[in-house]
């Protein structure tokens, strides 16, 4: 059985979630619009999106994006 070859145009219009905190099905889409709303914490990012922490696994990856977030607003300025 050969493979479906899909045009480029479907692959790069559907776009599978990617969960960032897995125990309140918070995806990264909604992580980086509370970031660009101007949450600089996890948990503005968590209040936000009407959630708590709770196994706090996701805490480190917020972190990061928040931080990458702000790396690029200061390249950014310059």
């Amino acid at each position: 059985m050969r493979p479906v070859v899909l045009s480029r145009v479907v692959l790069s219009q559907w776009v599978r979630p990617v969960y960032v905190c897995n125990c309140n099905g918070i995806r990264e889409r909604e992580v980086r619009a509370a970031i660009d709303a101007g949450a600089v914490r996890p948990k503005q990012v968590f209040d936000r999106c009407n959630a708590a922490p709770q196994c706090a696994k996701c805490v480190c990856d917020m972190r990061r994006m928040i931080q990458e977030s702000e790396e690029a607003l200061r390249f950014a300025a310059e």
